[in-house]
């Protein structure tokens, strides 16, 4: 039988980022617990800032019956030689609640042994509601969590009332010290008691006109349709920041947009310190024209009113304090300039030095890529120049207050100060990417000073073996490998692994090149969607420079999804295990007079003509080697390779071993697995 099932959870207001991260689980969690307990069901999970709801449709009033099947021990120990009980075939009777006499015999793992079969009958799911709700509960991860009152629990907040219906009937239970009760609470501006539901439908309903928009895509809905409204009034466009959209739909009940406005002078900041002011401190939208930022701003309000007058002002002069301390923030950095006197002071991490001595590195790694990279047109000394201002804005007042603008004010100082543009907005974008799916350095210049920048914190780090293990990365070292190969690729960045790391490492101490090595090259199994394998497989090569990675990577996967690759992966793999024994590393010599048969002198003239070939890419070059199938086929079938005549068998294994040589420039085959 199935039945409607509403449980609401009533908590003080929740905390927005820890809900937001740990809804997946709260779903996924009551799923597992339904499964566990045999009341498996479609169900939808709902919340607000003051409660956490799960309605079904359709629940099973009961678990189904079952078979229950016990595996006691084995006979020759459950019994002594005169065929009596022992202690073990006591217990088993015991557990399953039947004589000795009563217990039954089967074969598991290839033995005889105790066996009983019993029914068990299903319990009537309101039996286990209490069990269920809180385990559901006490799963949840937040971080932090509180007591209260005399409750030996904790929960991220209290918890003020549970309600629970089943067939619409009141379910009696108790949770972290709560006694249910068929009430819930509406929105505090319409309804401060709690109000009596008799039902599900009921609950619905009050909720509804007691200005509770209980669906949070509803609530998302509503926000979004009114940002619509108030950009087709006032032909503005406003910022919709995904992050912040979700937190304000986490913190409301009942949401409404408001367009308010403050001081035209304050536009005289840098948009980021508008956006970052208005965003982290008061959640409030920034609002464009022309794709110009506007003094106006939208709050989302959660009152339940007709008229917003009096919060849009309140807003507006909790606004005007903030943008006044940050105008005040703005103008005294601009006074000072920048300077890294006092980054002498300020440690960047134990035995690593200061900041100072930080940047000190960064500019000698960017001194040595200046000169690698010398194709690219990089005036060394601007180069320098960036990375010896690129911190320079920590020991401002507005980075001070407003941490996450590092580098983004130091551009805008060092425009202020006349500093080249290749310097300002190398200072903007040093820390790019700063994360999985963040924009990379819009310049060869500006990559380069995100270069250094990420290559001195992985090499510092390593010097003092602080290297991530497990899934602990505290300093993001696996996030600026991975940078560092995202802006190889997308400006055409030649980056060799092992020589260029360990040329531009060797003033570092103590550093373990081969696990450095091995570090740079496990990202690139996370970087790729492929089969783990072909990224084996070209490693396999020898090949460390990303670019030429990047390309064979791509060409032998390219090969794999071809149609008809598995037979002709047979034939090569059969190369790969006849060339096993032979130093590929020689210089396989074939001789052609020693090449008898129509077979191996067809072979070697397929061969020659790809070697002689110009191709424009691995893919086009694999094709054609792969393409040698049919001849080396032939040659499998008719020649005989371990033959008498050493001459003659080594000069077949020499042709054998030049196509895999070829083969193997690009990718060792041998470690594919299909």
């Amino acid at each position: 039988m199935l039945q409607k099932l509403l449980i609401e959870i009533g908590v003080e207001e929740l905390p927005a980022i820890p809900l937001i991260r740990e809804l997946t689980n709260i779903q996924k969690s009551w799923f597992d617990i339904l499964h566990a307990n045999a009341l498996a069901g479609d169900f939808e999970f709902y919340y607000t800032p003051r409660r956490l709801v799960l309605w079904h449709e359709a629940f099973r009033s009961r678990q189904d019956d079952s078979i229950e099947e016990l595996y006691g021990a084995p006979i020759k120990i459950a019994y002594d030689q005169d065929g009596n009980p022992t202690a073990a075939a006591l217990g088993f009777a015991k557990k399953c609640g039947v004589s000795v006499d009563e217990l039954g015999r089967s074969t598991k793992n290839n033995q005889e042994v105790l066996y009983y079969k019993k029914h068990v009958e299903g319990l009537e799911s309101v039996e286990l509601l209490e069990s269920m709700i809180d385990e559901w509960l006490g799963g949840m991860s937040f971080g932090k969590s509180m007591r209260w009152a005399d409750c030996q629990k904790s929960f991220i907040r209290p918890i003020r009332w549970v309600n629970v219906l089943l067939d619409n009937r009141e379910v009696e239970l108790q949770i972290y010290g709560v006694k249910s009760a068929s009430t819930t609470e509406l929105h505090r501006m319409v309804e401060q008691s709690s109000v009596v539901v008799s039902d599900a439908k009921e609950y619905f309903k009050a909720l509804e006109d007691g200005f509770i928009i209980l669906d949070n895509i509803k609530r998302k809905s509503k926000i979004l349709r009114e940002f619509k409204d108030l950009e087709d009034r006032h032909s503005v466009q406003i910022e919709v920041d995904q992050d912040l959209l979700e937190e304000i739909v986490a913190i409301t009940e009942y949401p409404t947009a408001l367009l308010g406005s403050f001081d035209e002078k304050f536009l005289a900041l840098p948009p980021e310190v508008i956006i970052t002011s208005m965003k982290e401190h008061q959640r409030y939208f920034a609002v464009y024209k022309d794709a110009k930022l506007t003094n106006s701003f939208v709050v989302v309000s959660n009152a339940a009113t007709d008229d917003f007058d009096q919060i849009i002002r309140g807003n507006e002069r909790v606004l005007r304090p903030r943008l006044e301390d940050a105008l005040f923030f703005y103008n005294n950095d601009l006074k000072a300039g920048l300077s890294i006197d006092a980054l002498d002071r300020v440690g960047f991490l134990d035995k690593l030095g200061s900041l100072r001595e930080k940047i000190e590195r960064e500019r000698e790694i960017a001194q040595a890529l200046a000169s690698i990279y010398s194709d690219r047109s990089v005036d060394a000394k601007l180069l320098d120049r960036a990375l010896y201002l690129a911190k320079a804005d920590l020991s401002s007042e507005m980075v001070y207050e407003f941490t996450e603008l590092q580098g983004v004010m130091g551009s805008y100082y060092a425009k202020a100060q006349g500093e080249d543009e290749a310097v300002v907005l190398g200072i903007r974008e040093q820390y790019l990417p700063d994360s999985e799916n963040s924009p990379l350095p819009s310049t060869v210049f500006s990559s380069l000073v995100s270069l250094s920048i990420k290559l001195d914190t992985i090499f510092s780090l390593f010097s003092i073996n602080m290297i991530p293990t497990g899934s602990r990365d505290p300093f993001a070292l696996r996030r600026a490998v991975n940078g560092i190969v995202r802006i190889s690729l997308k400006h055409r960045v030649e980056f060799e692994i092992d020589k260029t790391v360990k040329l531009l490492s060797q003033n570092y101490s103590n550093i373990d090149y081969e696990k450095l090595e091995n570090f740079f090259i496990e990202r690139l199994y996370g970087y790729y969607d492929v089969n783990p394998s072909i990224i084996k497989a070209v490693l396999g090569s020898g090949e460390r420079e990303i670019l030429r990675i990047d390309a064979k990577i791509k060409a032998l996967s390219s090969l794999l999804l071809s149609d008809g690759f598995e037979l002709q992966f047979s034939t090569f793999k059969r190369v790969a295990n006849i060339t096993k024994d032979l130093n590929l590393l020689s210089d396989l010599h074939v001789d052609e007079a020693l090449l008898e048969l129509e077979a191996e002198r067809s072979l070697y003239g397929a061969f020659k003509d790809c070697q002689t070939r110009e191709y424009d890419g691995y893919e086009e070059q694999l094709d054609a080697l792969f393409a040698l199938k049919e001849q080396l086929d032939n040659f499998f079938d008719t020649v005989m390779v371990n033959v008498e005549d050493r001459a003659l068998q080594e000069n077949r294994k020499a042709l054998i071993g030049s196509i895999y040589k070829a083969i193997l420039n690009i990718a060792d085959i041998k470690e594919i697995t299909l």
